[in-house]
């Protein structure tokens, strides 16, 4: 049946007739044509099927490499983060302990001996009462001074009787233009005279001495002139003050000239207390409470009775100490200048102590 119509339909298309041979071969060759195409079309459908599973399979193995990749890339990244910090811990102690050249190294004094091996280039230790030298090295000598400044500072604002109830604002005036530092005390903030003598003598808080010398009478060039007029009148010789903060290293005194301004500085109880205290909190009208703490852990220790004191650090002036303490019922003044590394002037101090310990008071 299949061929009589086959064999209609080729003589309908080309006009002729065949026969049962050529007919056969026709009828067999399209049976073969048929099935590679169906076997043509299922191996299409196998591919694609295959096609689907292989891109199904390597989406979600992408995915896992991609997920992987991720996870790799944030171990990767901590890892290194963690680096990072540990490095930038180590940068920081480093620059604590490693303090640069200062001016007392560039004059040489880095060179000179002494009998207790002191790490300050500076140092000037007299017995109070009778103003008997017990220690000193290099004592003549005019370097910076750093926050010692600050001592100075206070005993301008506190002989000028101002009004230590007076709110202060703090102002861009007040910002370190001059070394950069930051402060805790925004611009904006307010607080009284005497919050702000009380942070700088105990945390030596620089734009709260800016702020004092800004508010005297006259402004800040005033309050320097009345600061180096104090110190001629002290006979303060190798001294000169060019701001209230000593942020600048050309705030410079011997330390010889320093024990005449602690002298000076002790007469006032304000001073005295405001400058030994190791904790305060201030209240900056609209600004959250701040805690200061002392920048001298030795008042903090029972083994030592201090009376007065101030720190001060910048590159050209090296770690300076400056105090007042009874040592074996003995009042004595001691002056560092110019120490190396961040406990250096503070383990001076200890061996000045036990060198006076050892001492008997001349009748």
């Amino acid at each position: 049946m299949v061929a009589l119509r086959l064999k209609s339909m080729v003589k309908s298309m080309f006009g002729f007739s065949v026969n049962k041979s050529v007919l056969s071969t026709i009828l067999l060759a399209s049976v073969f044509s048929v099935s590679q195409v169906s076997a043509a079309a299922d191996t299409q459908v196998r591919a694609k099927k295959s096609s689907v599973k292989k891109s199904s399979v390597t989406q979600v193995s992408s995915s896992k490499v991609k997920k992987n990749v991720k996870r790799n890339k944030q171990v990767a990244l901590a890892s290194k983060s963690k680096k990072t910090i540990k490095s930038k811990k180590v940068v920081r102690t480093a620059a604590i302990v490693n303090d640069g050249p200062s001016t007392g190294d560039a004059v040489g004094l880095k060179q000179s001996k002494d009998a207790l091996s002191l790490a300050s280039n500076a140092a000037f230790v007299v017995d109070q009462d009778s103003s008997a030298v017990l220690f000193e090295k290099n004592a003549e000598v005019s370097l910076p001074i750093a926050s010692i400044t600050k001592l100075m500072t206070s005993l301008i604002v506190v002989e000028a009787k101002q009004d230590l109830d007076e709110v202060i604002e703090i102002t861009t005036d007040d910002l370190d233009r001059e070394k950069g530092t930051g402060s805790r005390l925004a611009i904006g903030a307010k607080l009284s005279r005497a919050d702000l003598l009380h942070i700088a003598l105990m945390s030596s808080e620089n734009r709260a001495a800016s702020a004092l010398g800004r508010s005297y009478p006259g402004g800040l060039p005033a309050f320097v002139a009345a600061m180096n007029a104090k110190a001629k009148q002290l006979g303060m010789h190798d001294t000169h003050y060019v701001d209230s903060s000593g942020l600048s290293s050309k705030n410079v005194a011997s330390a010889r000239d320093l024990v005449k301004l602690i002298n000076a500085a002790y007469q006032y109880p304000i001073i005295r207390e405001y400058s030994t205290d190791t904790k305060y909190v201030v209240n900056p009208k609209g600004k959250r409470l701040l805690e200061y703490g002392t920048t001298n852990h030795l008042v903090e220790k029972s083994d030592w009775n201090i009376g007065l004191q101030k720190t001060g650090y910048i590159a050209e002036a090296g770690r300076c100490l400056v105090m007042q303490a009874i040592i074996e019922g003995r009042a004595v003044v001691m002056v560092f200048l110019d120490s190396k590394g961040k406990y250096s002037r503070l383990a001076d101090a200890s061996r000045v102590k036990k060198l006076i310990q050892g001492m008997r008071p001349q009748a």
